[in-house]
């Protein structure tokens, strides 16, 4: 069974050209790791992202814990935002099984015009211990290709 979990982990990361950076063990009593994994934005090719969470060897979950950093490692043209979905919910791009019984991990873009930024929110799907976790990190657009002067912006 947990075979076909890392099976399945690998052909939903390899989908975002994910890579694994690091693998820090929690000590030498315990079956967990902190696995650390890159990823370039599959839209927006001058974002990086690192994400960090919490890998359990012998169980059927993984802590549902996770940490996300994204930066600008590229150019980020308007082109680029032209392809994105502009709505408030945004949209995934990254996600991998947590558990064998529909948790998961998931990364959503959202384009923020007025601040002219991009969010990355990394979030649980299964509640765990009262709350769903999550994290939030943003690349703002300031001195990219891509900026422009919120104010000028006209709103529908």
């Amino acid at each position: 069974m947990k075979y076909w979990l890392i099976a399945l982990t690998l052909v939903t990361l390899t989908a975002c050209s994910d890579k694994e950076v690091a693998d820090v063990s929690l000590g030498l009593f315990t079956t967990k790791d902190i696995k650390i994994q890159t990823f370039t934005d599959p839209k927006i090719a001058g974002v990086t992202c690192h994400i960090s969470h919490v890998e359990a060897d012998l169980d059927f979950a993984d802590p549902s814990d996770m940490s996300i950093a994204c930066r600008q490692t590229g150019d980020i043209t308007a082109a680029m935002l032209q392809n994105i979905d502009r709505s408030k919910n945004g949209e995934v791009i990254f996600s991998t099984s947590k558990s064998i019984l529909f948790k998961h991990l998931k990364i959503r873009r959202i384009f923020d015009s007025g601040s002219q930024t991009l969010l990355y929110l990394s979030y649980s799907t299964k509640e765990s211990t009262g709350s769903y976790k999550h994290s939030l990190t943003s690349v703002p657009l300031w001195g990219t290709q891509a900026w422009q002067d919120p104010n000028a912006i006209k709103t529908p």
